[in-house]
């Protein structure tokens, strides 16, 4: 069974750095598109950044220049590289990854960034 399993998340303040980690276990195939997403209390779920098999990213404007998304093809590994953190980047970040045309969910960790 393909799992989606994340890590990294926790309480930093204003200004300091964390880093998401997504791996894909259960899978002989690497993912089309590996992503992050964040949903804050009260608000939609949002995208934050993605990253594809061709290494074509894409980020929201809110994290442009502080946040960094890489992947490890090899190893079917999705990083979130956090910087320059602001209490408005608070949220349960989703690990997302497209695999074989299905869109599977990781269980989500929770970022905290206190002022």
């Amino acid at each position: 069974q393909v799992q989606l399993v994340e890590s990294g998340g926790g309480l930093v303040q204003a200004g300091g750095s964390l880093r998401l980690t997504c791996a894909v276990s259960g899978s002989i195939f690497r993912a089309d598109v590996m992503g992050w997403y964040r949903q804050a209390p009260g608000k939609q779920r949002e995208l934050v950044a993605t990253r594809t098999l061709g290494g074509t990213t894409n980020y929201t404007n809110s994290v442009k220049g502080r946040f960094t998304i890489s992947r490890d093809n090899a190893k079917n590994t999705v990083y979130l590289e956090m910087n320059s953190l602001k209490p408005e980047d608070t949220a349960v970040y989703y690990c997302n990854v497209v695999l074989i045309g299905r869109a599977l969910w990781g269980q989500g960790t929770q970022v905290t960034v206190s002022s």
